[in-house]
């Protein structure tokens, strides 16, 4: 028998991505073509545009429209003879509705340097210091910044530096002290942040890299010059406008990347995005994924981080999330969706795994007194052979459980009861037994405390009366 023949409609934008997918399948069982119809997001092309630009024969067995493309598919089955289905919504549910598992998306490259700053590095210890830097590494920093505080003196500067480099990291000195940029160079610092027209001379003493600043705030013309004169010494630089405060002049410094940008396409920048993620009292995944969008359509190459206030305590694996995600999706010409949930803190895209109504046939099949819980659009579902109870408030099921004075077992349905609450009000996906995906924000424990386990931290409470009130675990008792 011949294998079924799939055409897939897809437009300008799409098509690279769809084509990585496809080609990643097993797909012994069907072939496949790619028909882009010359627009530039199909999903928004309407029927007559498709009976237009689809070219006929159609040689398929089936055409598959993107999901959010509202084209009459009856209509269009008439007009070309073969069936058309609409496929998955995001193009990283394709592997799934073609009954394929497919791979992940690889989110190993990216395209921008982290230089993770220590900001009060003068008033800490060399130990102190490389234990941070070590931290700061596993989170995804490839530079340490060591911030050095205005007129406080760093008489371990040098140590701070020879010691960081020994334990393999690069090194930047941030100061605006031209005495300690000079301390730093000579001591093995990679990079200078920030000199300007006036104090580039420093550059001269060592093989630091200097990112440039203006010489006065929203002054880019001073920053050219400085980028000119480094060129005519022979200097490789990284220049920097500056990104300021929202109220302080946020919009005109993105116009000032951009315009930076412009005069120079091949240089490399940074961007400092503290100004944004310290200063403004939000969550910092959202803004750190629309600065890092900006720097991934400007091929802005180096990213300043800061973490002072404990709200931007992930701030540096944001920042790595991000731009993993962003070089994935530029890569494939598309939107950055599908790639990661490591930037979904907050709420998910798709927070419940099932409906109300299929809840409700699944209860009705239960047969044992153990509870489930599970999460919908309508609340928390808690339902055995007994019962089946639907609530938006955890405490409201409470007249519904019965232990039979099984403390440990009680303690495991209020912690599970409670997380399932927390998943329904934030739009999070709950499954039972699972801690939440926090992404990046709140990265999971090696060992998850709700997993079930050898005998359970219920059962071994029951052996061990002392721990009872820790008990934290059902071990599939009676749940």
């Amino acid at each position: 028998m011949a294998k079924p023949r799939l055409l897939f409609l897809t437009g300008h934008l799409a098509r690279p991505r769809l084509e990585r997918i496809l080609a990643g399948l097993d797909a012994a069982d069907f072939s496949w073509a790619i028909a882009d119809i010359g627009v530039k997001v199909a999903a928004l092309a309407t029927g007559e545009i498709i009976e237009r630009r689809l070219a006929r024969p159609v040689e398929a067995d089936r055409v598959v429209l993107p999901g959010r493309c509202r084209a009459d598919l009856g209509r269009l089955e008439a007009s070309f003879g073969v069936p058309f289905v609409r496929g998955p919504d995001e193009l990283a549910d394709l592997p799934a509705f073609l009954g394929r598992k497919g791979g992940p998306p690889d989110l190993s490259r990216h395209a921008m340097r982290i230089f993770a700053e220590i900001v009060d590095a003068t008033a800490h210890p060399v130990e102190a210091i490389v234990e941070r830097a070590a931290r700061m590494r596993g989170e995804g920093a490839d530079v340490i910044d060591l911030g050095c505080l205005p007129d406080t003196p760093f008489p371990h500067l040098e140590a701070t530096i020879c010691a960081l480099k020994a334990a393999g990291h690069r090194v930047s000195v941030d100061s605006a002290d031209p005495d300690e940029l000079s301390r730093g160079t000579r001591a093995g610092a990679d990079y200078l942040l920030s000199l300007t027209e006036e104090t580039l001379d420093i550059a001269r003493e060592g093989d630091a890299v200097p990112v440039l600043v203006p010489a006065t705030p929203h002054d880019l013309d001073s920053l050219d010059r400085a980028i000119e004169k480094a060129r005519a010494m022979g200097i490789d630089v990284i220049a920097d406008p500056i990104l300021d405060p929202i109220h302080f002049g946020f919009s005109a410094s993105l116009a000032r990347y951009h315009e930076l940008r412009r005069r120079h396409p091949q240089i490399s920048i940074l961007m400092g995005t503290g100004n944004l993620t310290e200063l403004t009292d939000a969550d910092t995944s959202g803004i750190t994924a629309t600065l890092l969008g900006i720097c991934s359509e400007l091929a802005i190459d180096n990213l300043l981080v800061v973490h002072v206030s404990p709200h931007t305590r992930r701030t540096i694996a944001e920042h790595d999330a991000a731009r993993r995600m962003f070089f994935a999706a530029r890569q494939d010409n598309a939107l950055p969706r599908g790639y990661s949930n490591a930037l979904l803190q907050v709420h998910d895209v798709k927070p419940f795994a099932v409906t109300p109504e299929e809840l409700g046939e699944m209860a009705a099949t239960i047969k044992d007194r153990n509870y489930r819980i599970e999460t919908a659009e309508d609340g928390i579902h808690l339902y055995n052979r007994d019962i089946h109870a639907v609530a938006t408030d955890a405490f409201e099921l409470f007249p519904h459980i019965e232990v039979d004075g099984d403390t440990g077992h009680a303690f495991y349905l209020g912690a599970e009861l409670q997380k399932a609450e927390i998943a329904f009000r934030l739009g999070k996906r709950y499954a039972q037994d699972t801690a939440l995906d926090f992404g990046v924000g709140a990265p999971r424990d090696e060992e998850d405390r709700t997993r079930l386990e050898e005998a359970g931290h219920t059962l071994k409470a029951k052996k061990n009366p002392r721990r009872a009130e820790a008990a934290g675990k059902d071990d599939g008792e009676g749940r």
